[in-house]
């Protein structure tokens, strides 16, 4: 099979699965993606997320990028983004520099285009906030929350860092939470620290069982605006008698492809977010896992890598 029909197969799988959310892709952002990155497809790991705060969109996310490859420079060197002199712009060349970094990964839109890029670092050597914090490039608030993060015991559990290009936010994760930051009244106070609406029973629930825990920053702000709790989802099916979907997510969760690992369990995320506008949730499924990456948990997010034991 030539790299042209890999790539093939792999857009038409994008239209299939968009086509469960009556989305259509468009070619003309998708295939300049693809074939900007085409060199790692192969062993990269590939999923589909749908936020159900925003449905008029399909993401895609690849990967398992190497240490030393910046995916947000191959974007600006291609022409799926505009370089910009904001800080955004600079923060993942000094992860790079300044982290123990074990792979990076983008984000786009089927339809909106390229958005985001994530660093991965060791789950077992994960970082801390306050280093996070000195970074030149790094917003402020992350520093102005500290007390946050301390206090809940995220301080030394950085194990991964989001990138939104476009929005200009940043999201940071951590791994090996205290298990009392997913019980109900913990999960109720983080929300009351940060000015957040009381929880849903739902998203309570939902808490207990997740694995990881990220929060989004941006530049134009010194407050948290989202915290989302993460977890493995083994069966999408499940998913209309969680939260109340509209029509084409619950399509979309009993007909989407699942990737399942060697023990025959699922590999899908179903994050739920709380924000200033209420909540939302997120749901992730895999087109393609490579060894390697179901080996190293991490890889698939941070819910499954608590989830399958990847957190230390």
């Amino acid at each position: 099979m030539t790299g042209t029909e890999q790539l093939e197969n792999l857009y038409s799988a994008m239209e299939e699965t968009a086509g469960l959310l009556d989305i259509t892709p468009s070619r003309d952002k998708v295939w300049p993606i693809l074939k900007a990155y085409e060199e790692f497809l192969e062993e990269a790991v590939v999923a589909f997320r749908v936020a159900t705060r925003d449905t008029s969109d399909l993401d895609c996310r690849f990967t398992a990028f190497p240490q030393g490859f910046d995916p947000y420079a191959r974007a600006v060197e291609r022409g799926l983004i505009e370089k910009t002199d904001h800080p955004v712009g600079g923060l993942l060349a000094e992860l790079e520099d300044r982290f123990p970094v074990l792979c990076h990964g983008a984000d786009f839109g089927l339809v909106g285009g390229f958005k985001k890029t994530w660093t991965f670092l060791p789950v077992t050597n994960l970082q801390k906030v306050s280093d996070l914090a000195e970074f030149p490039s790094m917003t402020s608030s992350l520093a102005e929350n500290f007390d946050f993060y301390a206090r809940y015991g995220l301080e030394d559990k950085l194990s991964m860092v989001g990138i939104d290009y476009p929005s200009r936010t940043v999201n940071v994760y951590f791994l090996g939470a205290d298990p009392k930051c997913y019980q109900p009244d913990t999960v109720r106070a983080m929300l009351r620290d940060i000015g957040l609406p009381e929880p849903s029973e739902k998203m309570l629930q939902h808490a207990q069982k997740s694995g990881g825990i990220y929060t989004t920053l941006s530049w134009d702000s010194p407050k948290i605006h989202r915290i989302t709790f993460a977890s493995l989802l083994p069966d999408f099916r499940d998913l209309p008698a969680r939260f109340d979907v509209e029509p084409r997510i619950d399509k979309f969760s009993q007909n989407v492809g699942i990737t399942y690992d060697a023990g025959g369990k699922g590999l899908g995320l179903y994050n739920v977010a709380s924000y200033s506008g209420g909540e939302y949730f997120k749901l992730q499924t895999y087109y393609q896992i490579s060894k390697s990456s179901v080996e190293g948990k991490a890889l698939l997010g941070p819910g499954a890598a608590a989830a399958t034991g990847g957190a230390k």
